[in-house]
């Protein structure tokens, strides 16, 4: 698939390769956002979903209204109708419990894509990944190496195909409900939002489909007559490339960038987080939270149900921030028995 694969983070700015990357990332997520805008919508299961949300955010804004009512009111954000805003969301940790790319991996295994040793590298890789909620260079190039050699030969159409499957099986289920609901508020205001992701593109943007957000950026691998050659497209999207290709999405919808929002959870986004606004940290990393600190970033936590910081969002947040710490509670005592 497109990218599959992370680079080791830079402490440097953009090169050339990463405004490369960012700009083709850019132009693949217009592309495929005007397919998203063909569809009719959301699956039903989605819809329901989404319904169920809204209910319960009536209820949890009541209650926190009854709860609050002498401390200032907050700002309204998102501001409903601002078409020079839009919503960046990373993908790994922030949007998704864990990462795309080995979620992917297992999928291909279970497709006889590749064989018992790389599975258990990529159980491994996502283990920690999930134990540790931070990026490790050495296993996000080692990712990045192995699944561009699994993917090489392989159709671009036939990777989509499975690329929808293994979402259902693997993916839906780990979607955090606090930060759907933030991205569900931008939409509710008539803003764009997009994954930001240094995941395959087509992953990226099976995903945003499959939650009715508006497309994704993502890494972008090369393909010469619909078959995919093992190269990148510049690098993947991570750190400054990432920033980038905010930079030129925003640049060809018209978007001020001031006025827009921009969400993760991991110190490498902090290039893109600077960009816009209005820069939230989500389940951060022990960095991104002192960072965000220092600069008054506002925080969320869903991890563990608490909220990190109040700030001015959505209610719905804060039912999704609930749901999410049942959820890590289920999964912890499931462990310890």
């Amino acid at each position: 698939m497109a990218a599959l694969g992370w680079l080791t983070p830079r402490r440097r700015s953009a090169t050339a390769r990463s405004v490369l990357a960012g700009e083709a990332s850019a132009e693949a997520a217009r592309k495929t956002a005007q397919a998203l805008d063909a569809d009719a919508g959301p699956p039903a299961a989605s819809a329901e979903a989404a319904g169920r949300a809204a209910a319960e955010a009536a209820e949890a804004a009541r209650r926190e209204a009854e709860a609050e009512e002498a401390e200032p009111a907050e700002p309204e954000f998102p501001v409903a109708g601002d078409d020079l805003a839009a919503a960046f969301f990373d993908l790994d940790n922030t949007v998704m419990q864990g990462a795309a790319i080995f979620h992917f991996g297992r999928g291909l295994y279970k497709r006889e894509f590749f064989h018992r040793r790389e599975l258990a590298r990529f159980a491994w890789q996502q283990a920690w990944f999930r134990l540790a909620g931070v990026e490790d260079p050495d296993h996000m190039q080692d990712a990045r190496d192995s699944a561009l050699s699994i993917v090489k030969g392989h159709k671009v159409s036939e990777l989509m195909a499975i690329g929808e499957e293994i979402y259902d099986e693997y993916m839906a289920e780990r979607i955090w409900p606090g930060t759907r609901a933030l991205a569900q508020a931008h939409l509710d205001a008539g803003q764009k939002v997009w994954l930001v992701t240094a995941a395959p593109v087509e992953t990226a943007t099976i995903i945003a489909r499959r939650l009715g957000l508006t497309g994704a950026l993502g890494t972008v691998a090369e393909s010469v007559d619909g078959i995919y050659t093992g190269r990148l497209v510049g690098e993947p999207l991570h750190g400054p490339a990432k920033a980038e290709a905010v930079r030129a999405l925003a640049a060809a919808e018209g978007l001020d960038l001031e006025r827009c929002a921009a969400y993760s959870d991991s110190h490498n986004d902090i290039p893109m987080l600077s960009l816009v606004g209005h820069p939230y940290a989500i389940n951060p990393d022990t960095k991104l939270r002192k960072h965000a600190r220092a600069h008054d970033w506002r925080l969320r936590d869903y991890r563990t149900g608490r909220k990190a910081v109040k700030v001015g969002v959505p209610a719905a947040a804060g039912v999704g921030a609930i749901a999410g710490g049942a959820a890590a509670a289920i999964a912890l005592h499931r462990r310890r028995k």
